[in-house]
Formats: C-alpha cells, sequence, structure tokens
C-alpha cells in the first residue's frame, strides 16, 4: 500500500520481525491441525461421529454423509447481560439458514459470560480479567470435538470477545465469524447518568433516585451505548474484518439486524472448509490468516482513532499473543502519536454509540483512516479481500441486504474527517518512571489535567477511598494511589466505582489523579488516571513502596509516572490477607500464575508458553 503512514509501516514492520518465531510457529502448528482434521471420516471413528450428530435431528443424515459444511456455533449466551440476552433466539435460526445454503449447524459449546456492570464494585470483579480465561477454555472444549468446518461466535461484552478469540486462533484452520447483536436503543442521556452518580456520592441522591437513572439508562437488550469495552470489542472486529461490514451496533429485534445474521450465516458455508475432501473450499478464509500482525495493528488503530476501552491495552497483546504475534504498550504508544481522534462518544463525549452510528459509524471512520493511509487495507476479511467494504453501511432495499456509501458525517460533534480531528493523537498514552509503567487514557481528559503532581494517599481497596472521601479526608490536591489491584493480587478488577467521588473532587476545584496497577475500563473517564500500572504491587513492586504524602507526578504530556520518595531505601508495604468467598477461592491458580499487565495479565497463556 503506497501511501502507508510511515508510523503505521515502521511500528507493523517491528511486530513482525519481533513475531517471526512464534508466528512462524503458530502457523505451522494450525497447518499441521487443519490436516490431521481435514476429513471427519478419517479423522474420527464412527462410533466418535455417531454421538457427534446423534442429537441433530432432520440435519443428521447431511452431517454423516458431510454433503456441506458443518457450522459450529460457540455461544456465550446468558439473559442477565443484556447484550447476550437476544444469542438465545440464534442458534434455532441459524440452523434454518445454514440449510438454505446446504449446510449445517450445530451448538458446539458455550462459554461463561458475566457482566463488569453487574459485578462492579462487588466481590465477583475479582474474577472478570481472568473469566477471559475461563472463555478461552471453554471455546476450545466445544471446538475439540471436530465436528465443524466454520465457526460462528455469538459474543460482544467486556473479556467475552477477546477470550472467544484467543480460544478461536488455538483452532486457525477454521473460518470463523463473530456476531454481534447490536446495542440496546438509546436511554437517558449519559451526561444526567453521570450527574445523578455525582449527586449520590455526594449523599445529595437517594439510593431510589440513583436506581431510578440507571434503569432508564440500562433498559433494553443489547450491548450498553456507551463506549466502553464492549462496544470496542465490536469496533476492533470489524477494523479486522472478523464481522459483516457495518454489523456492529445494528439494534436488536430489527429486520436489518436479522437480515445481517442471516447473511452471516451464509457466509461461513462459503468460506468453509470442504467437509471431507481434505481440500480448501472456494473462498476458505482459516481465522489464522485472517488474524495476523497487519489487522491487529488494524484493531489497534481502531481502538485509538475512536478512543476506545483502556481494556484492551490487556486484550490486544493477549489475543496477539494466541496468533502468535507480540505487541506491547511501546507500539501502542507510538500507534497513539500518528493517529487521530476521529470520534467523540461517552465517555470521551456526550452522545452515545446509536448517536455514533447514526453520525457515519465505523465506516466513516475506516474510510477515513483508510485515506489518511492509516490502515492496512489489503488484510484478508471474512467478507473479501481489503477493507474497503468495511468502509460501508448495511441497509435494506426492500428485503435485500445491500451496503451503501456512508457519506458525510452527519454531526461534527461526533465525527469528524482525518483532516480536522479532536485531537491530533489517539489519546492512550505510555507513562513511565521509578512507579513503573503505566496506561493513561488522555482522550476522556481536559488538557489542563494531563499533568498533576501533589502529595498521595495509598489505600488498598477501593472501599476504603469511599470511605476517605465521605469523611472529607480528600479535599485537596491529591493522588489517590490504590494499590495490590493486580493480577496476581487480586485479580485485577475495574475500580470504576471511583469515578464518581474523584469526579466530584475534580469538580470542586482540586488537582486529582488516580495511580493504580488494576484496571479502570472502558468507561474510564474526566478524572486523569495511571492504570494497570507494572510492575504489580504484589511482590514488591514500586506502588508497595510508597507512603501517605509522598509527592507524586503523573504527566501524560512528558510520560512521567515518578516520585521524589527514595523508594529503595523502604521495604515493601505487605498485601492483606487474600479474600475468600464468590468462588475467589477457585482462582487462586489464575492469580498465582498470571503474567503481567503489559502482555495481557493472563495465568493461561503464560503457562501454555505463549
Amino acid at each position: 500500500m503506497s501511501n502507508l503512514h510511515p508510523t503505521i509501516a515502521r511500528v507493523t514492520d517491528r511486530i513482525i520481525e519481533r513475531s517471526k518465531a512464534s508466528r512462524g510457529g503458530y502457523l505451522a502448528l494450525m497447518d499441521r491441525e487443519g490436516e490431521r482434521h481435514a476429513d471427519r471420516n478419517t479423522a474420527l471413528p464412527c462410533s466418535n461421529l455417531a454421538h457427534g450428530f446423534a442429537a441433530t435431528g432432520e440435519d443428521k443424515d447431511s452431517i454423516a454423509a458431510q454433503r456441506g459444511p458443518n457450522i459450529g456455533i460457540v455461544s456465550a449466551y446468558n439473559d442477565t447481560i443484556s447484550s447476550h440476552q437476544p444469542f438465545g433466539a440464534y442458534p434455532p435460526q441459524m440452523k434454518v439458514w445454514a440449510r438454505e445454503v446446504g449446510a449445517t449447524a450445530q451448538v458446539a459449546g458455550c462459554t461463561p459470560a458475566m457482566c463488569d456492570g453487574v459485578t462492579q464494585g462487588a466481590d465477583g470483579m475479582e474474577l472478570s480479567l481472568f473469566s477471559r480465561d475461563v472463555i478461552a477454555l471453554a471455546t476450545t472444549v466445544g471446538l475439540s470435538h471436530a465436528m465443524y468446518d466454520s465457526v460462528a461466535m455469538l459474543g460482544m461484552c467486556d473479556k467475552i470477545v477477546p477470550g472467544l478469540l484467543i480460544g478461536g486462533l488455538r483452532f486457525g484452520y477454521l473460518p470463523t465469524i463473530f456476531f454481534s447483536a447490536g446495542a440496546m436503543p438509546t436511554g437517558i442521556s449519559n451526561k444526567e447518568k453521570q450527574r445523578v452518580r455525582q449527586l449520590y456520592a455526594e449523599g445529595k441522591a437517594t439510593r431510589a433516585e440513583l436506581l431510578d437513572s440507571e434503569s432508564r439508562s440500562y433498559h433494553a437488550p443489547g450491548v450498553c451505548t456507551f463506549y466502553g469495552t464492549a462496544n470496542s470489542n465490536l469496533m476492533m472486529l470489524e477494523m479486522m474484518g472478523l464481522q459483516l461490514p457495518g454489523s456492529a451496533f445494528i439494534n436488536p429485534g430489527t429486520p436489518l439486524r436479522q437480515a445481517l445474521t442471516r447473511a452471516a450465516v451464509h457466509r461461513l458455508a462459503e468460506i468453509a472448509r470442504n467437509p471431507g475432501s481434505g481440500q480448501a473450499g472456494n473462498d476458505y478464509r482459516p481465522l489464522a490468516h485472517c488474524v495476523d500482525e497487519r489487522s491487529i495493528v488494524n484493531a489497534a488503530v481502531g481502538l485509538l482513532a475512536t478512543g476506545g476501552s483502556t481494556n484492551h491495552a490487556l486484550h490486544v497483546p493477549a489475543f496477539a499473543r494466541a496468533a502468535g504475534v507480540i505487541i506491547d504498550w511501546d507500539d501502542l504508544a507510538e500507534l497513539s502519536h500518528a493517529v487521530p481522534l476521529l470520534a467523540r462518544v461517552y465517555p470521551n463525549g456526550e452522545s452515545d454509540v446509536n448517536h455514533f452510528q447514526a453520525a457515519g459509524g465505523l465506516g466513516f471512520v475506516i474510510r477515513e483512516l483508510l485515506g489518511a493511509g492509516l490502515l492496512h487495507r489489503d488484510i484478508r476479511t471474512v467478507y473479501g479481500e481489503g477493507m474497503d467494504a468495511y468502509t460501508k453501511e448495511p441497509w435494506l432495499d426492500g428485503e435485500t441486504l445491500a451496503w451503501r456509501d456512508v457519506g458525510e458525517a452527519g454531526d461534527d460533534a461526533i465525527l469528524r474527517p482525518a483532516s480536522a480531528p479532536f485531537q491530533a493523537d489517539g489519546g492512550m498514552r505510555l507513562v513511565t518512571g521509578n512507579l513503573g509503567r503505566a496506561t493513561f487514557k488522555t482522550s476522556a481528559v481536559e488538557e489542563d489535567r494531563w499533568t498533576v503532581e501533589a502529595p498521595c494517599r495509598v489505600f488498598e481497596t477501593q472501599h476504603a477511598v469511599a470511605e476517605a472521601f465521605a469523611a472529607g479526608e480528600l479535599d485537596r490536591d491529591v493522588v489517590v494511589v490504590v494499590r495490590f489491584q493486580g493480577p496476581r493480587a487480586n485479580g485485577m478488577p475495574e475500580l470504576h466505582k471511583l469515578t464518581p467521588p474523584l469526579g466530584v473532587l475534580q469538580d470542586r476545584g482540586y488537582r486529582v489523579a488516580l495511580v493504580t496497577d488494576g484496571r479502570m475500563s472502558g468507561a474510564s473517564g474526566k478524572v486523569p488516571a495511571a492504570i494497570h500500572c507494572s510492575p504489580e504491587a504484589l511482590g514488591g513492586g514500586p506502588l508497595s513502596r510508597l507512603r501517605d504524602g509522598d509527592v507524586v507526578r503523573l504527566s501524560a504530556t512528558d510520560g512521567t509516572l515518578s516520585t521524589s520518595a527514595d523508594l529503595a531505601a523502604r521495604e515493601p508495604a505487605v498485601m492483606r490477607e487474600e479474600e475468600q468467598g464468590t468462588g475467589r477461592e477457585l482462582f487462586a491458580m489464575f492469580r498465582r500464575f498470571a503474567d503481567e499487565a503489559e502482555k495481557g495479565g493472563s495465568a493461561m497463556l503464560a503457562e501454555a508458553g505463549l
């Protein structure tokens, strides 16, 4: 691609060079596994096959004779998560649509799926990050039955898409498409939701008033409408070409959503292996060759251009490792300096993803990035060759699914062209110093707050921060440090409950910042924060040596995370005893063997040697 931006080219080349051995080993494994499992009739004895199709009813003869491709469905359905509730109806419909094109479909397996919104600030949040590993493992269990010629992944939210992708990549010889169920319709404004949350934090709103506000925001099936980790997942899947163009945010239960789901099933039949032949199909597109260094760079660029979730500073390195690709925070930071911010979606703006979609959505963003040479145009996608198809939006021409140009941005408060962005860089910066390495999301923070230097107050739980806030102990310029929140300490929970009290302090005129080895989620907002701090406090990381009153400097402007205190002269603080209950004790193995945040915070990948 002649107009590829030099930074994109340089970072991509560096990742390719760094990943030569691991990527080569991964592709060789996928080639061997693909050959071993190419023909079910030779790979599986008759008794095994009979077990595999015993309950398939009218599809039994077709699967037994391998008349057409058999699509394995991996579903993260449950009806506690609003976004995944629609998936309950998908498999029966998908089986009908598969038959329309001479294929069959089976539910290969179901994965757990937890909602960070439900567990925010509760004990269950300490299972959240490691649920990604569990989802990846559950995905591999389902696909290990070796009955499938292509895969439909049903999942959208936080750790679920990365988990499905990690598991799916270990079966990368199978073509795979991700299915979205779409965003719930717009409820109350995000600004109003934030206002009530801060009033509650100050004791000026009742719990009943807060619950009423939240219920009018999260009110229907579909993905939550703010631009958090879930919607960032869907964005990255399009940037990587792993779902149909424009399918990310179309609302559940609409004719267009159903048409996209049907078309994706048909496409899975087209790109599948030819069953029983041992040969590739006419348009065989294995996942291992769709996910490569270039598509992973595209995902990172999309994350930066849209102000996406900070959680993906962990997830991108993790799923890249599953494909044999090594990407780190230096790569993300360098990309961020070259990629402009093209979108303002809450918490980086006032509008939600439905407004973003109506203003031109991902079709507009991808077109602008391609035009500026900021994306790899020629990646292999599940839909076709290259990213040009992803510059369009889906619509129904009568009852026929079609794609059309998105035109210009419908609202320049939400979307802007690459020639006139909201800010010149992508807003995710690396800060380093004698307190470690951390991520700072600048796109959600006013520039005059990018640098905070103040005495710190050290805590070990977010609940202790809330208590100190309620007691008036934080009414000053302060850097709030919350430590022992890393992967090995307690599973690296999100600390999103800190946003309202810290936001109140900032609104009172104080210079406030957060430094933590925990996460702040895709809803990271207006308070400057250094998150994912590595090395984590447990084991003697620098945060374990901080004391109340030490002056800490955090600056996204010059990339600093440091203290003037003499840390080497101090003994590290000792973490409180590990908590039990809510099943947390069963995850002790994951905590013990987890690697650092910059590698993804995964025990499974670390122990697998990936």
